[in-house]
């Protein structure tokens, strides 16, 4: 049994890219999302240069976190590096939105010829930042990423280290009228599946454990907002990719969700042990910047 866990958590933390479609697309897609050499040369050659800011006009960001047992999910982080928790519990968020011109900064107005992806990001929260790191950035672990665009997965694979991006089968993400729908399945392909339906309230409410843990309603939505970086895992065990990011948010303009549980489902934390209820809410819109890509060896890794 115990030996069954372990490989389910391997397989939960294998980012290899795997394509849904069938075709002469589909080798070259997998080979070229997969390759070590390009991400060697690709590491060589931006040695040498300055990083390339990004940035992108997010809209309808819409967060649901899960309080998980830290025990049971404690493979998933890497030797070195420690969860944040508190009594035993650990928040586990998927956040879905819509991109708006995603591209380099530097290109201003222009910008606009870029396209505007789906984009659903799965992470969990560390105590500290890897060593090598700023030590003062509150940093998140990325567990898995997909994107609506075969061409930005295939782009973030070959030019980034820290997004191993995944091409859902079917990926929707709309509003209709006060419910957000999010639909991500991954058909034959590697995307983890998500099935989330959350309706606006009024009341700013916490479950018991989210009030144990944060206090208030505000203070849990800055914690797991106000997020300064990201780490990932890489093609090589040993090393991970550190990026910064800038998310300029007005907290005011967040608004209470409800998750709709009979109407929602996420197969990838089932194994894992859950703790109370849900704490959903939704972003409007937001500026996000990506400043800044390493690699590092932390301690232990």
């Amino acid at each position: 049994m115990v030996s069954d866990v372990r490989i389910d958590t391997l397989d939960r933390l294998d980012n290899r890219y795997r394509s849904h479609r069938i075709g002469l697309i589909r080798t070259p897609s997998q080979f070229l999302a997969n390759s070590s050499f390009f991400a060697r040369c690709r590491r060589v050659i931006t040695s040498f240069m300055p990083f390339l800011r990004l940035r992108s006009d997010v809209t309808n960001v819409v967060y649901t976190t899960w309080l998980l047992e830290a025990e049971s999910v404690k493979e998933l982080v890497p030797n070195g590096l420690s969860l944040w928790e508190r009594n035993g519990l650990t928040p586990f968020t998927i956040l879905t939105y819509r991109h708006g011109n995603f591209g380099p900064s530097f290109l201003g107005p222009l910008r606009r010829i870029f396209r505007s992806p789906l984009q659903s990001n799965w992470r969990l929260y560390l105590e500290s930042p890897p060593e090598g790191a700023p030590q003062d950035a509150s940093t998140v672990l990325f567990l898995k990423n997909s994107m609506s665009s075969h061409l930005y997965m295939l782009g973030t694979r070959l030019l980034s280290d820290v997004l191993a991006t995944h091409l859902p089968a079917r990926f929707t993400h709309e509003r209709e009228g006060n419910r957000y729908f999010t639909v991500i399945e991954s058909g034959s392909g590697s995307s983890p599946d998500f099935n989330s339906v959350t309706q606006s309230i009024g009341e700013k409410n916490l479950d018991i454990s989210f009030s144990e843990m944060f206090g208030s309603w505000e203070s849990a939505v800055e914690f797991l907002v106000i997020q300064d970086a990201a780490i990932s895992y890489t093609d090589r065990p040993s090393v991970l990719a550190f990026s910064e990011i800038e998310l300029p948010i007005d907290l005011s303009i967040v608004r209470p969700l409800k998750l709709i549980e009979e109407e929602s489902k996420c197969p990838f934390i089932e194994p894992f042990n859950q703790h109370g209820g849900t704490l959903s809410f939704v972003i409007p819109e937001l500026d996000f910047n990506a400043t800044s890509e390493c690699l590092l060896k932390p301690k232990n890794v």
